[in-house]
């Protein structure tokens, strides 16, 4: 499939700090990708680079078949940008803002425009810097998608917005990049509204890319176990890694595998094999949701970071 997206050794330094380091990602044409990270992690700093608002220290990145330093202005016409921190010439009314913008864009389509303020209800009449942040977002969305872009990059769009304009902005992207068919990245940390918006996700950690995968296949092999042990039976082998938050008290232990496949009562004989047959007594078995994941990685993702930061002072 071709990549609309593909970055290799992607970095950016900023004096001795490094926002990015090392990145290879590829986002595959029409899929919707989730950016997913805590403050600091990266993202916006990504996210620039791709539309070549800051230059990379390494690396580089293609976007739409270039490289994002030599983006020109028909190449810049295919992708559409909106940012939480964007700013709108709150003198203009919407109308007069979009009248502004569609000289620019040899695609825009008036009659998709008006669909979109209709859809997004939106008075065009209204000034810019008299609409609310939700409406500020939406205004900045319809003035990003009327020319139908290939690719639509949007960094944090639903910080700070109340919960039923998150998903009237958050309808509005599916139903138009589904049928246009569009290549959507969405930098966000908030994974419930991701879950529903996106195909895959990619995980950033102190700058890097630790984990790029499906929504689908993350859902199938992480799993919660709950097991019931023997507390007569002695001492067990130790877990294996991929047993994540391993607690152990009173005769039960609680873990999150990261690894499951196969059926239930497949995993059950695994578990034997892995503890012994007679110390399991039982195994309770649930799936996680993607915030439920996400929260199990981060806790071990800031273990992992605060061993490396332990081990560089020592």
């Amino acid at each position: 499939m071709t990549a609309t997206i593909e970055t290799e050794h992607l970095t950016k330094r900023y004096w001795r700090r490094e926002a990015v380091t090392d990145l290879d990602l590829r986002i595959p044409e029409g899929q919707c990708v989730a950016l997913l990270g805590p403050n600091g992690a990266g993202k916006s700093t990504t996210l620039k680079m791709l539309v070549n608002l800051i230059e990379p220290t390494g690396g580089r990145a293609l976007v739409l078949g270039q490289d994002s330093r030599d983006l020109d202005v028909s190449q810049l016409r295919r992708i559409g940008y909106v940012s939480e921190n964007q700013e709108l010439p709150g003198w203009l009314t919407i109308r007069q803002f979009l009248d502004y913008l569609s000289p620019l864009y040899p695609t825009w389509d008036r009659d998709f425009c008006e669909q979109l303020l209709t859809d997004f209800d939106l008075d065009p009449k209204q000034k810019l810097k008299q609409l609310s942040r939700g409406q500020r977002m939406k205004a900045a969305l319809v003035g990003s998608i009327a020319y139908r872009p290939k690719l639509l990059i949007l960094d944090e769009p639903f910080s700070g917005l109340d919960p039923l304009v998150r998903d009237e902005f958050i309808d509005g992207v599916l139903a138009v990049s589904g049928e246009e068919g569009w290549t959507v990245l969405v930098a966000s940390h908030d994974i419930e509204e991701v879950e529903r918006l996106a195909d895959s996700i990619a995980i950033l950690n102190r700058g890097r890319l630790a984990l790029s995968e499906s929504i689908d296949d993350l859902r199938s092999r992480f799993r919660q176990v709950d097991l019931t042990l023997d507390p007569d039976s002695g001492t067990q082998a130790p877990p294996p890694p991929s047993w994540l938050q391993w607690r152990q008290e009173n005769g039960r232990a609680r873990f999150v595998d990261s690894t499951f496949e196969g059926s239930e009562s497949d995993y059950r004989l695994k578990l034997g094999q892995i503890l012994g047959a007679d110390p399991v007594r039982g195994a309770e078995i649930k799936s996680l949701s993607l915030r439920e994941i996400f929260l199990v990685l981060a806790r071990e993702y800031r273990l992992s970071n605060s061993h490396l930061e332990t081990a560089s002072k020592s």
